[in-house]
This record gives structure tokens, sequence and C-alpha cells, in this order.
């Protein structure tokens, strides 16, 4: 049922009230090493997750810790009120801290301090991926439950602790506990802001297609002297193939590749406009000044809602130290395609191939070799969760929340889209300056703090 004004402004006041066991709370689970790669740290991880299910009973929640071949997954569930259920997902595990001598402190003594520009940070691992921004989530059900007695809408939380280390146990228990994870929707925070002052939810991940391919020529390495002209090189061969990969204005020339991309809506367009993006600073800081891709599209449109063939490592010949004239009997290419809503990793992989065999010489061969594939995603634009959602961020921050784009994956949405038919919205509350994966990791004390209230709000207007 609706929640009323009233309600939601006592529910906010309890989370400022309460900010500061808020972040105790947080600091004694960053406190707990959660590093999943390593298994050394394996009984961290079961600490960490049952720390976890502990939070969740302690709030009200049916909590239960399952285990897997690797990490235990966290469930909890209060499915009491009537309406629309959400699935929340985040995870507790982290990356390694190495190297250790770059950290100002302990990575697992987190502290708070004041940064260079004032603002007040959460220094430590896990900080802001993902621990911070999972508890968000999770203090706001506290004082969603702490002030009304229950939460306004059903809510199931899944919290996995092997995201950081290929969470390959994640799809089996999402395909086996389907009817326990069914909901309207799926959240998950771990993702950035536009600016500190603007809240975004992304909407677009792009999908991924790896392929690697090997060409052979001649039966062995020959003489550049002895056979040079009139053998086949199969370096020429594979960079032949390479170049016809795109045509002058950066489109890519694979047969059927664009046959499935649609145009990005007006209105996105129009909004993406009003951001401010300095595609300039943006390639400046890689020592680049001159968009690459289609040149009839803005560098976010390029980044965000078109597809991409990108040429990620090449070898063949000799690379070693000095100087060997050898005609190379092989040559290797790995490739990746990023792709947007609609289009089929299947149907890019074949006609990546076709193309490929289509120029090859007719005493030459190529094998292939399948580095994964994932489809991209894509919440329509005017979907009413998304629309609530993005009025209850504008009423909590400066800016008013905007529908951004990732160039990555985000492997768990596609799990959602594939297994439960869920869309997902991204929702999160970092900022890119919070040096995840490294040292000195840090979340600004504003994104936790208004991070739990932009959660009360979210799961506020959702109940409407």
């Amino acid at each position: 049922m609706p929640v009323s004004s009233t309600t939601t402004d006592a529910v906010l006041a309890r989370v400022d009230a309460g900010l500061d066991d808020s972040l105790e709370r947080l600091m004694e689970l960053m406190r707990i090493r959660s590093i999943s790669t390593d298994p050394e740290y394996a009984g961290e991880c079961q600490a960490a997750a049952s720390w976890l299910r502990g939070a969740l009973d302690e709030i009200g929640f049916a909590a239960d810790l399952h285990q897997t071949e690797g990490h235990p997954l966290v469930l909890g569930r209060d499915h009491s009120a009537d309406g629309p259920r959400v699935l929340f997902y985040g995870h507790y595990d982290v990356q390694p801290v190495d190297p250790l001598e770059l950290w100002d402190t302990d990575p697992f003594s987190p502290e708070i301090r004041e940064a260079e520009d004032g603002t007040r940070i959460i220094v430590g691992r896990g900080s802001s991926d993902d621990k911070g921004q999972l508890m968000t989530f999770i203090e706001a059900c506290r004082a969603f439950k702490a002030e009304t007695g229950s939460m306004p809408i059903g809510v199931t939380l899944l919290l996995e602790g092997e995201e950081e280390s290929g969470g390959k146990n994640l799809p089996p228990f999402i395909s086996a506990y389907k009817q326990a994870l069914k909901a309207d929707i799926a959240l998950v925070c771990d993702t950035d802001m536009w600016n500190r002052d603007t809240p975004s939810i992304t909407t677009m991940l792009r999908g991924l297609v790896g392929e690697e391919i090997v060409i052979t020529c001649a039966n062995k390495d020959l003489h550049s002297g002895m056979f040079g002209n009139a053998a086949r090189n199969a370096n020429q061969v594979l960079a032949d193939i390479i170049a016809s990969l795109r045509d002058e204005n950066g489109r890519v020339t694979v047969d059927g590749f664009y046959d499935d991309v649609a145009e990005l809506p007006d209105t996105v367009r129009e909004q993406w406009q009003t951001l401010g993006f300095d595609e300039q600073a943006f390639l400046g800081s890689a020592g680049l000044s001159i968009p690459a891709g289609e040149n009839d599209r803005s560098v976010l449109e390029q980044l965000w809602s078109r597809p991409t063939c990108e040429i990620n490592g090449l070898s063949g010949g000799y690379t070693g130290a000095g100087f060997k004239t050898v005609i190379p009997a092989k040559a290797s290419a790995k490739i990746s395609f990023r792709l947007v809503a609609d289009m089929d990793p299947q149907k890019v992989r074949d006609a990546f191939r076709r193309h490929v065999r289509a120029r090859l010489p007719d005493d030459c061969s190529a094998e292939f070799h399948d580095h994964g594939a994932a489809p991209a995603l894509n919440v329509p634009a005017d979907g009413p969760m998304l629309q609530k959602a993005l009025g209850a961020l504008s009423a909590e921050w400066p800016n008013d929340a905007v529908i951004t784009g990732s160039g990555g994956s985000i492997p768990v949405g596609g799990e959602f889209k594939r297994t439960l038919g869920l869309d997902t919205l991204f929702i999160g509350f970092a900022q890119n300056d919070d040096r995840i994966h490294s040292p000195n990791e840090k979340y600004d004390l504003q994104s936790f703090h208004k991070g739990i209230r932009s959660w009360v709000r979210i799961l506020a207007a959702l109940a409407d």
C-alpha cells in the first residue's frame, strides 16, 4: 500500500539519527578480510556471510546462508507486504589489497578521514566495492523496520561472495531458486553516480562476444630471404582481415552487424546532451584527442549505446629482443565485440567467422576459439518502476537523477534477465574517484548517508 510522506519523513529522520550506528556496522563488516580469490581467506568469506545473515536476522528478515562449492550466498526475505516485490543484489567479497605498501593505513582497519577537498570519506578495502554500497540498502531496510515495524514492499536480498573471483556458483543458484527469487524488478547497488550531486540509474549495459582467431599459412616459419614474396605471410593475412573490420567512417563492416541495433530514443539523447560530458577531457585523460568510432555519433553514444569491435591482442612471428627475418606460419588475434540491446551474441560470432573465412587465401586456414558471450541489457526508458526510482532519487539529491549507460558488462544483470525474466535497475552511489580495486579505496560519507536515504525514498515510491 502507498507510504505517506509523513511516514517517509519519519523513516528518513530515523536514518539521520542512527547514522553513527550505521557507520559502525559498515566498519564492522569492512574489518572482515573477505578476499574471495585467495583460498587463504575462505574462512573470512564465511565470516562475512555469517555476519550479513546475522544483520538481516536482527532486523527481522528470514535469512539463510547457502553453502556452495566456493563461498556462501546469503538469502534474506521479507515478503509480508502486499504489492510489488524487489530483488536486491550485492556482494560481500573484495579484491586483494596488493601492493600493500601503497596504502596509507591498514586496508582492513577502516577509518573516516577528511580528503584534500574537505570531503569526508570512509577509507578501507570494500568501502565502495561493494560493502558500503550494499549496506546502504540494508540500513534503509533497518530504518523502515525500526520506524514502522514492516517493509513497505516485498524484499528479497541476494548477497554473494564470489563476484570478484568469477561468480561461477551464482548462476546455478539462481536457476535452482527461481521461485524464491521471484520479483517484479531487480536492484543492484554496484555502480557510480554521474557526479557528486547527480544520481544516476544505469539502464544500458553492453554485452560481450570474445573471439580468438589463428591464421595458418605455411607448415613452418620461413626465411624471408629464401621465401619472401613467394610465400604467404600469416601476419599479412591477419592484418588484412583486421583492417577490413572497420570502414573509413569507423563503422564495423561485418555483414549484418547493425541489423538489430536500435536508434537511441530522442528523449535519452537529449538528456545525455545536458550532462556536460567533456569529450576532449575524457579522451585527453588517455593521451588522445580524436574519437575513433562511428564519426556521426557522440562519444557518449559510442560508449553507451553503440556496438564495438576491438582488437585486444596480436601475436605472430618473432617478437623477442633483437631482429629475426622470418615469415611466420601462424598469426593470432584476440577480438572482442561489445553488444547493445537486441543483438544476438551467437549471430555476431557466426557473422564474424564468415567475414574471416571469406577473406582467407585458398592455401590458408583459420581456427576459432570461443572466449565467452553475454547479451546486452536495456531497461525501457518509460518503465514505471524506473520512473518512480528516478523521481525518488531526484527528491533526495541536489540535481535530478539521470539515465546513463555503461560501456562494460555486469554479468548478474544478464543472469537475472535470462533465468528470472527480470529487468535490473543499477543504482549506485560510488564516485569515479573511489579507487576501487586499488590502494586507498574510499567511499564518500555523503554517498553512504544519502545512499541510505535514497533507498528509503525508492522503497516508498515503489510501494505506491
